[in-house]
């Protein structure tokens, strides 16, 4: 089966995601490729996907850059000339819609994964990203998504269930290299007494609740830090004053040598969004044996066996925020125990996962049309109206 994966944006989180995806499914007998951006992070990719980068973008596509047909057109015949079996965009870009009917057009099923159905906290494009998505969702064959909660709205709107398959979220932060050279990035792993926040600093994602929880939490050793912020953006936009005394911030883009250090070494995973969607973060811990605190919101729950694997608290109450880490901290018995269920809960994940995506391709291979295959049998340049 030959699985052409496009994503036109370079956002980093994005090709982090389509990478798993890629990398997962090359082999067996698949024949696996990316159309995407010139800018894009190839070091995600493993060396058995065939990449192809037939335009440079900087972004999902909202620039002047997007009005030129003649780059789309180019994007549209390197997808072509492919002859995939199966299209899966796999993140948003605002070519992606035309995309879509183009191959479509030819015969050729495609896969579209939704990542957010609402827009996140202060991101000012609410109404043009339901737009997108009501449009995505009624031209794409199958739409992927990563929640219980999304699926079922998909189901309300009218979407058939045979239309969508729902996996979690489990990519991890590494790339293709690393998976390539070890079969477990997580054989040396400790519980340290202290949290980790990890990813790009959002308003979103509650930060100034856990720095106001950090400030009211004690500990056995009050010299040392309780919680670790790792993550690129502006701290001063979300916080004003000093940062409290018991924080740590590495405020840079953290490689991977670096946050396969930061998760080896904390004792949990901290995620006190005030919105969110989903976040393989949760699915990171666990493959590093870490448990996690969670908020309510999104889909953040589903993925998280209450008392087992994590605590799930409510979102922007710092009190409650503090008391349950300062729990899970002085007990590394409990962290370790819950780190353990989280592990099994992720490999059971895994391999779900696995089945699924590939049911997912073969039931959009058998739908293609027997026009499309007979064209690609005969297919030669010049066939496509794009050129």
């Amino acid at each position: 089966m030959r699985i052409c994966y496009v994503l036109l944006s370079p956002t980093f989180g994005m090709h982090q995601y389509t990478a798993d995806l890629a990398n997962r499914l090359v082999g067996a007998d698949n024949d696996v490729h990316l159309v995407t951006t010139t800018r894009a992070p190839r070091d995600r990719y493993t060396s058995a996907i065939t990449i192809h980068t037939p335009v440079t973008t900087t972004n999902t596509g909202f620039c002047l850059d997007s009005l030129r047909p003649s780059l789309f057109r180019r994007v549209v015949k390197t997808v072509l000339d492919l002859q995939p079996d199966v299209v899966h965009l796999s993140g948003p870009h605002m070519w992606n819609l035309a995309l879509v009917r183009a191959v479509k057009a030819q015969g050729i099923p495609v896969a579209h994964t939704m990542h957010d159905l609402d827009p996140h906290l202060g991101s000012g494009y609410g109404v043009l990203l339901r737009i997108w998505n009501y449009l995505i969702i009624r031209s794409a064959d199958h739409i992927l998504v990563h929640g219980e909660t999304y699926r079922e709205r998909l189901l309300a709107q009218g979407i058939a269930p045979e239309c969508m398959t729902l996996t979690p979220l489990l990519h991890l932060f590494v790339g293709g290299a690393w998976l390539e050279m070890f079969s477990d990035l997580a054989a040396a792993t400790e519980y340290q007494p202290w949290a980790l926040f990890f990813g790009r600093l959002k308003r979103y994602k509650g930060l100034e609740y856990l720095l106001t929880a950090c400030a009211m939490m004690d500990g056995a050793n009050q010299t040392s830090s309780r919680i670790v912020v790792a993550g690129y953006g502006d701290m001063s936009s979300l916080w004003a004053g000093s940062l409290p005394d018991r924080l740590a911030l590495h405020n840079h883009l953290i490689n991977d040598e670096e946050a396969m250090d930061l998760f080896s070494r904390c004792g949990l995973l901290v995620l006190p969004y005030s919105d969110a969607t989903q976040s393989a973060l949760i699915a990171a811990a666990y493959y590093f044996r870490k448990p996690v605190v969670v908020t309510r919101t999104g889909a953040l729950p589903e993925y998280v066996v209450d008392g087992q694997t994590g605590y799930i608290i409510e979102p922007d109450h710092p009190a409650a925020l503090a008391r349950c880490l300062e729990k899970l901290l002085d007990d590394p018995e409990t962290l370790q125990r819950m780190g353990v269920a989280g592990r099994a809960w992720y490999d059971a994940r895994r391999a779900e996962e696995q089945r699924s995506l590939l049911q997912m391709y073969l039931q959009l291979m058998s739908s293609r049309s027997p026009q499309a295959s007979e064209a690609k049998r005969g297919l030669v340049e010049g066939d496509y109206g794009y050129q």
